[in-house]
């Protein structure tokens, strides 16, 4: 006896606005408050996906740009979920084979009043808006008198660990060959980030959590985990991403010189300083500031970094006057902070305004099933710039054995040095070159 599949019940005049643009959002949202719809928004296919897995609404109006999925797939994946969804574009165009909402001419009179408003910054000026008749352009809408005001929906109530199906399992529902039974799951990763393990899909969720609120960031995890990759992604996903993304490494610069290098400073404000020089807080001013190994910092100058923490203003070394700068901090550390600030090593109150959301980044050891996954990504980038290499089973069998103490960065050096030493030939176990822990000398693997 064949079980049917699970049908998701249309929820009339509910939309969801999928957009980067808080300012589009909100102001779409009133407008379609105003006109008795019950509106949902999502900065990204994430939260929408979220939404649409466990209602389906009337219709969706999706930006074209998205900062976690490719716009066109996402609308792919939502109408194989909510087949009997109209799926429309912020340019008021209606995807390709999706079905007519009966009100559909109150959604795009809603856009187009935003538009022409001059208030919707996400609608680019150069597409023009489409619309499916001249008529109702003339004459007002009939909106029944639906009370009460409908409520925003929160998108925090709904959760995110969601599987995206792929591309073959949705067009064959399009086909009807294949029925979708239950909610979709929607995997949602992020192009910083390679691997599958539950410990990488966790990681991507916090990051997408995290990004919109600007709060700072502490990446914790051992050397070589991608810490970096991880602050990249915070940023990419905020809405800062189209300011500056400066970095800094604390454990790169001379003690004497990281103040002048973080701060600023003035002509002639110590020997060398021939001329002025803005800081990377200041160059990072709108964006964000990734301080890598902060836990290198020296005290004296964790005390000042603590006060630009708290009031948000900058002195330039030499200057009296305080600049005011909006950036957003995200550091990172691989060393045990926590016990550091017991040992008067780093301030327990300037790790607590760090780590307002730690982060913790797992060793690849801890996700040895990623290895595959990693090393193909290795050898296709290594590919890009000489003819593209194999590599044997029982090269990936060494690979899976080791250790790995240094983590994905040393997997990528391992598969370098691997392919030089293949030549034209696949990688074999005796190209992988690993380091013995134990001793100065060479793994030899097989």
């Amino acid at each position: 006896m064949s079980t049917a599949p699970v049908a998701l019940t249309t929820q009339q005049r509910s939309v969801v606005l999928v957009t980067p643009d808080a300012d589009l959002r909100q102001r779409l949202t009133d407008r379609l408050c105003s006109m008795r719809w019950n509106v949902f928004t999502a900065a990204g296919g994430a939260e929408a996906m979220a939404y649409l897995s466990n209602s389906a609404p009337e219709a969706m109006i999706v930006d074209h740009w998205l900062p976690d999925l490719d716009a066109a797939e996402f609308k792919d994946y939502a109408s194989a979920m909510c087949p009997e969804t109209d799926l429309l574009q912020m340019d008021g165009s209606a995807s390709a084979g999706c079905v007519r909402s009966a009100r559909r001419n109150e959604l795009l009179h809603a856009i187009r009043e935003v538009h022409d408003a001059g208030e919707a910054t996400s609608v680019p000026s150069a597409l023009p808006l489409k619309f499916d008749g001249p008529t109702w352009l003339q004459a007002p809408i009939a909106i029944p008198p639906l009370e009460p005001v409908p409520k925003v929906a929160d998108s925090a109530a709904f959760g995110l660990p969601f599987l995206i199906p792929q591309n073959d399992v949705v067009q064959e529902h399009r086909n009807g060959t294949r029925p979708l039974s239950g909610p979709v799951e929607v995997r949602m990763n992020l192009p910083e980030i390679v691997g599958d393990a539950q410990q990488m899909r966790e990681l991507a969720r916090v990051i997408r959590l995290i990004a919109p609120h600007n709060v700072s960031v502490l990446i914790k995890g051992e050397t070589g985990t991608g810490k970096e990759l991880v602050a990249k992604a915070v940023h990419r996903l905020s809405a800062r991403a189209g300011k500056p993304f400066v970095v800094l490494n604390c454990a790169a610069i001379p003690e004497h010189l990281l103040e002048a290098e973080l701060f600023g400073h003035t002509r002639g404000a110590f020997t060398g300083a021939v001329a002025s020089r803005i800081g990377r807080i200041e160059a990072a001013h709108g964006g964000t500031l990734f301080l890598d190994e902060i836990g290198e910092m020296p005290l004296p100058l964790q005390a000042k970094m603590l006060r630009f923490l708290e009031n948000g203003e900058i002195q330039k070394v030499g200057e009296n006057d305080a600049v005011r700068v909006d950036v957003r901090i995200v550091a990172a550390t691989h060393q045990p902070l926590e016990q550091n600030t017991a040992n008067k090593l780093f301030r327990l109150d300037l790790y607590h305004r760090l780590a307002v959301f730690p982060v913790d980044v797992p060793a690849l050891r801890e996700r040895a099933e990623d290895i595959p996954m990693l090393a193909e990504h290795f050898l296709r980038r290594l590919g890009e710039a000489a003819p593209r290499r194999s590599m044997t089973p029982e090269a990936l069998g060494a690979l899976m054995a080791y250790h790995w103490p240094g983590n994905v960065r040393e997997l990528g050096h391992v598969l370098q040095r691997g392919v030089i030493l293949c030549g034209e030939d696949a990688v074999l176990p005796e190209h992988l070159r690993m380091r013995d822990p134990q001793s100065t000398s060479w793994l030899s693997p097989g």
